[in-house]
């Protein structure tokens, strides 16, 4: 559910575990999958492995986009 905050103003489309999105002047492909949990005693995190790889955008509007998205995944810390 926090999918469409963290992609802002910037079009996109899923298709199963992968995000195709028009961030600025270049494009984002996102995928994840669920990772195994980490566990620390008796408690299970579950942890989600993300992927990003950006085309014709320069460091500046991936560090814009990383900015907003980051602050939409920190959950109970970070």
């Amino acid at each position: 559910g926090w999918l469409p905050n963290a992609m802002g103003e910037n079009a996109w489309q899923q298709h199963g575990r992968t995000v195709q999105a028009h961030v600025g002047t270049g494009e984002l492909t996102l995928s994840w999958e669920v990772g195994a949990p980490r566990v620390i005693g008796l408690a299970r995190l579950p942890r989600l492995l993300v992927s990003f790889r950006f085309t014709g955008l320069d460091d500046a509007q991936r560090y814009s986009f990383m900015r907003r998205f980051d602050l939409y995944m920190q959950r109970g810390g970070g």
